[in-house]
């Protein structure tokens, strides 16, 4: 609608749509953009990464990311880390966590087998990083913050033998020798 104007975010987003526009503006009074420091971005999960740089805005730095790029990021959730740069120095102004949603008309698949999502969710929950999707992710019918510390360790490492033999499969689907030994002893 003409004459309506939208206010731009002051901090980075916590949800950022797949297919959609992303801005922010970001003020670093000890390292204004006015100065020639630049705002860098890093986003990194286990699948995916993907970094933005802010443009000058006067003394802030203004991130506008255009729908075509962000239609292209893998959903999930990812750790982000913002850095300030001018000349060889480099500080890390900012850390957090953001989830990424699947637009709608985004193709997304997570291609990932149940027993590598269960996995991750796990860990995830154990490393103490555990978002409100890990917290609950259900097993089974079991919700993870209810399973006892041993039960869960003793899954984790049944989970981690599961993804090793999947990606060995993979491996040997894929032309690579089968590392896995298999001993036999034949008596009498």
């Amino acid at each position: 609608m003409p004459g309506v104007s939208v206010t731009t975010p002051s901090t980075e987003p916590t949800r950022i749509t797949a297919g959609d526009t992303l801005k922010w503006t970001r003020t670093l009074p000890d390292y204004p953009a006015s100065q020639s420091w630049v705002l860098t971005y890093t986003f990194i999960n286990a699948a995916s990464k993907f970094t933005i740089v802010a443009s000058a805005s006067g003394d802030d730095h203004a991130v506008n990311v255009a729908a075509a790029t962000t239609g292209a990021y893998v959903a999930g959730w990812y750790d982000w880390r913002a850095q300030a740069s001018k000349s060889g120095e480099v500080f890390t102004v900012a850390t957090g966590r953001a989830q990424v949603l699947a637009g709608f008309g985004v193709s997304t698949l997570d291609a990932r087998s149940d027993a590598r999502q269960a996995l991750e969710a796990i860990e995830a929950t154990l490393s103490g990083r555990a978002t409100s999707a890990t917290a609950e992710y259900e097993i089974a019918g079991r919700k993870l913050k209810y399973i006892p510390l041993p039960e869960l360790l003793v899954f984790r490492d049944a989970l981690r033998r599961d993804v090793a033999n999947e990606d060995a499969a993979l491996g040997v689907a894929n032309g690579r020798a089968d590392n896995r030994r298999i001993y036999v002893r034949f008596g009498a």
